[in-house]
C-alpha cells in the first residue's frame, strides 16, 4: 500500500474497504441478522442482570468501581454479571460494524442499508450512556423502563435492515388493500403499548434490578399487570382477525405466513406470562418472558413489512468483482 492509499483508507476507511471487497447478498443478510440476534441477547442478558439483583453490581458508570475499569474479585458473582452484560455492548458494536461495513461494500451501494446500519450504530451508543445513567440514578425505575424502550426502537431498525437486505430498491408495491394495511398499523400500535405497558409492571413489581431496596413506580401493580393481560389479548384478538381477513380476500402467502408465525409467538407469550404469574414470577420465567417480548416485537414488525414488495431490478443485482480487487 502507497502513502496515497494509506492516507486515503485513514479519511474513509469505509470507501477503502469497499474498493477491495464485495460481499455476497447472503454476507449481507447474514451481517444483518447478526446484529439483529445480538440486539436480543443484550435485553435478555440485561434482563439476567435484573433478575439476578445485579444491577449494581458495577456502583458506578463508565467504571465499575471509582478505582478499577474492571469487575474485582470482592465483588463476587454480582459484578462479574454486570461487568459482562457491559462487555456485550462491544460485541454488539462489533456485530453492527460488521453489518454497516458490509452493507456499504454491497456493489451497487445501496445507501439506505448503510444508513439503517448507521442509525443502529448511533442507538446502540446511546443506549450505552442511558445505561450509564440507569446505574448511576441508583436503577430510577423510569430510566430502566426508558433503556428497554430504546433497545425496543433498536430491535424495530435492526429488523427492517434485515428485511430490506432480502428486498430491492424500487418503490414499495402493496400487496393488499388499505383497510387491511390500517388493521396491521393498529395491530403495531396496540404491540407498542403493551410493550409500554409491560415496563410499568416490571417498574412496580418486585424484580428491580438490585437485592437491596431500590425505588419503585407508584402504581398498583395487580391493576397495571391486569391490564397488560388485556392488551395482550386485544393483540391476540387482532391478529386472529387479520388472518382471517388474509384468508377472506385470498392474499400472498407472505403476509399468512408472517401472521400465523405471530399468532404462534403470541399463544407461547401469553402461556409463559400467566405461568409465571400464578407461580410467583420466578426469575427464569420472567426472562423467558423478556425474550419473548422481543419476539413478539420482531414477528409483529414482520407482519408489517410483508404487506408490501419490493422486487429486485437489474440495478440491484451486484456487480461482479473485478479480478485485480479481488487478488488485492
Amino acid at each position: 500500500m502507497t502513502r496515497t492509499d494509506a492516507a486515503q483508507a485513514l479519511r474513509n476507511p469505509l470507501a477503502h474497504i469497499a474498493e477491495r471487497w464485495t460481499p455476497s447478498p447472503a454476507t449481507v443478510r447474514r451481517a444483518a441478522a447478526a446484529a439483529l440476534v445480538m440486539m436480543v441477547v443484550i435485553v435478555v442478558t440485561g434482563g439476567a442482570v435484573r433478575l439476578t439483583g445485579s444491577g449494581l453490581g458495577c456502583p458506578t458508570w463508565p467504571k465499575c468501581t471509582e478505582e478499577s475499569l474492571t469487575a474485582t474479585h470482592e465483588m463476587g458473582l454480582h459484578g462479574v454479571i454486570e461487568f459482562g452484560n457491559r462487555m456485550l455492548t462491544y460485541v454488539l458494536c462489533a456485530a453492527v460494524g460488521w453489518a454497516i461495513i458490509a452493507a456499504r461494500s454491497q456493489k451497487p451501494w445501496r445507501r439506505s442499508l448503510t444508513r439503517l446500519g448507521w442509525t443502529q450504530f448511533w442507538l446502540v451508543m446511546g443506549n450505552a450512556v442511558l445505561g450509564g445513567i440507569v446505574v448511576l440514578v441508583g436503577l430510577n425505575p423510569y430510566t430502566v423502563a426508558a433503556h428497554f424502550l430504546l433497545s425496543t426502537a433498536l430491535i424495530a431498525v435492526a429488523t427492517v435492515m434485515w428485511q430490506r437486505t432480502r428486498e430491492g430498491d424500487s418503490a414499495p408495491r402493496p400487496l393488499v388493500g388499505g383497510a387491511i394495511r390500517q388493521l396491521v398499523w393498529i395491530l403495531v400500535g396496540v404491540t407498542v403499548l403493551l410493550i409500554m405497558v409491560g415496563t410499568v409492571v416490571t417498574g412496580a413489581g418486585p424484580h428491580a434490578g438490585d437485592s437491596s431496596d431500590v425505588p419503585r413506580m407508584p402504581v398498583d401493580w395487580e391493576t397495571v399487570t391486569k391490564a397488560h393481560a388485556v392488551l395482550a389479548w386485544i393483540v391476540v384478538t387482532l391478529t386472529f382477525a387479520l388472518w382471517f381477513v388474509l384468508k377472506a380476500v385470498d392474499a400472498p402467502r407472505g403476509p399468512l405466513r408472517c401472521t400465523r408465525d405471530l399468532f404462534l409467538v403470541l399463544l407461547a407469550q401469553g402461556g409463559v406470562g400467566y405461568v409465571q404469574y400464578f407461580t410467583d414470577l420466578p426469575e427464569v420465567l420472567v426472562g423467558a418472558h423478556m425474550f419473548g417480548s422481543c419476539l413478539v416485537w420482531i414477528a409483529v414488525l414482520r407482519v408489517a413489512l410483508s404487506l408490501r414488495e419490493r422486487p429486485v431490478t437489474s440495478a440491484d443485482v451486484p456487480a461482479q468483482a473485478d479480478p485485480a480487487l479481488t487478488s488485492a
